[in-house]
């Protein structure tokens, strides 16, 4: 079983860098024992100009059976010399993935003590595999690539080359091009495409593969066309694993798709001559009167739910009477982008004491949240299905439980307001609902009394005498801790 992994350099930027980035020295030839065979990687070719990493697997049959591992399709035991005579050892799989995740953990991950800028740097890469099974063909890999920016070569193996009438195999020899591609990505995509394009995994599929799928799949697998065919096959088609996974990248795609913090209708006006003095748009009034409610509450330690791009983190900063910040979001590209505008990298050491940012789903109860004295959904809860709510509802309000949760979403009822709104559309088109100020007041009440929260109203933004204002904000504080409450 073999990979090799090729970029090209200059004096300025030498190819060799590749073994920083796998940490792997070029001029060794290294082997790493596993439970099914042996590792090895070495370097065919290494100097400024192009550098080549290989990655040979092989495969010890025997002790894969011995694990017992070589089971066939359906959990039923192959015929007895099939478990020792089969494709594993030479054709590209599940097992060549495990290895990679093992072997270049730390670059997977994107880390690198020794030069900590490479990783975030794209570099040209390819990628060549000589055998993979495909199961869909060379026109199936394509559309798992390339839809990623890779320019894919995937060349039909014959079945036998002195007899091409028999026609070709299932395998394929692959190969993949950038020019402008980070190595951490390029192993995500081939940890999690290579056995899928497989079908086969070599080991028994739990609830762990989820976690792991969605790890590699951070920042292209929510949007992928092929995401469902990737999630089946991914987790062997196990219906329960692949609705979770399914579920959750919904909301990492929810996420996402409000990373631009829905300013399209909410930063709409009418046209304006040059002279005309614009008006200060709702997201920045939104932001205004979250910290004028803060600073009322008293609040200090702040979480930010949903933080997006983390233009309210942003804001937050730039008043000394929060001490900490945390931003929490379910998208690593958002988390990604939240940090480019704080500039955190850059970010003297008393400021970056009071940031920090976390990957994280509302959708589950985290330890993390907890003692924090108040807590922002802004424009979140729209984005979601009812009857998801109540798991963010125990999430912040049951578990978490800060002094104070403000919560702010549309008002619909402000829409007719909106000239460039057609008339029964929502303000964008993920919103899964957008409530009236007494549908709002209604759930807000009775999350209230459930949770042990008094609960107020506050508009944001111009406060129409017939429809109200554009956004509706209630603020919850905490009446009854929570051992009370459970007594």
């Amino acid at each position: 079983m073999f990979l090799t992994l090729t970029t090209t350099g200059t004096p300025e930027r030498p190819a060799t860098d590749l073994g920083f980035l796998l940490h792997k020295h070029p001029e060794k030839a290294q082997a790493f024992s596993t439970s099914y065979g042996t590792a090895h990687v070495l370097y065919p070719e290494a100097d400024a100009e192009r550098c080549t990493a290989a990655l040979l697997l092989e495969v010890d049959a025997v002790a894969l059976v011995r694990r017992g591992k070589g089971k066939g399709r359906g959990g039923a035991p192959d015929a007895a010399l099939a478990q020792y005579v089969n494709d594993r050892p030479y054709a590209a799989s599940s097992l060549l993935a495990v290895a990679l995740s093992s072997v270049f953990s730390s670059a997977m991950r994107g880390v690198c003590n020794a030069r900590p800028e490479l990783p975030a740097a794209p570099r040209p890469l390819r990628v060549e595999v000589p055998a993979l099974p495909a199961r869909g063909g060379p026109d199936l890999v394509r559309r798992l690539f390339e839809p990623l920016g890779w320019t894919v070569t995937a060349e039909p193996v014959p079945l036998e080359t002195e007899f091409p009438e028999w026609g070709d195999s299932r395998y394929v020899r692959l190969e993949l091009e950038s020019a402008d591609r980070t190595l951490a990505e390029a192993l995500r995509h081939l940890y999690v495409l290579l056995p899928v394009l497989d079908d086969a995994k070599h080991y028994w599929v739990s609830s762990e593969e989820v976690d792991k799928l969605l790890r590699a799949g951070e920042g292209w697998l929510a949007g992928h066309p092929e995401q469902k065919l990737i999630t089946s096959r991914y987790l062997s088609r196990r219906w329960s694993l692949t609705r979770q996974a399914t579920e959750r990248l919904e909301l990492v795609r929810l996420a996402e798709a409000d990373d631009s913090e829905v300013e399209e209708i909410d930063n709409a006006v009418e046209a304006e001559t040059e002279t005309e003095e614009r008006p200060t748009p709702l997201a920045v009034r939104r932001r205004e009167a979250i910290t004028a409610a803060l600073k009322a509450a008293g609040a200090a330690r702040v979480l930010d739910l949903g933080c997006g791009q983390g233009q309210l983190v942003q804001a937050l900063l730039k008043d000394p009477v929060f001490t900490e910040i945390v931003g929490l979001d379910v998208s690593m590209r958002a988390l990604t982008i939240a940090s480019r505008r704080l500039k955190l990298d850059r970010m003297g050491e008393r400021q970056a004491t009071r940031v920090k940012l976390l990957q994280g789903s509302l959708a589950y109860t985290d330890r993390r949240l907890k003692g924090y004295d108040a807590a922002v959904l802004s424009e979140v809860i729209e984005h979601l299905d009812l009857p998801r709510l109540p798991a963010l509802e125990y999430a912040v309000f049951g578990s978490a439980r800060p002094r104070t949760v403000l919560v702010t979403t549309p008002n619909v009822e402000y829409n007719v307001r909106w000239e460039s709104l057609p008339a029964g559309h929502v303000r964008h088109g993920d919103h899964r609902f957008e409530w009236t100020r007494a549908e709002f007041r209604t759930w807000a009440r009775s999350v209230a009394e459930r949770h042990g929260y008094g609960v107020e109203f506050e508009p944001v933004g111009p406060d129409d005498s017939e429809v109200g204002p554009p956004t509706q904000m209630a603020v919850f504080t905490l009446t009854t801790p929570k051992e009370a409450k459970a007594a």
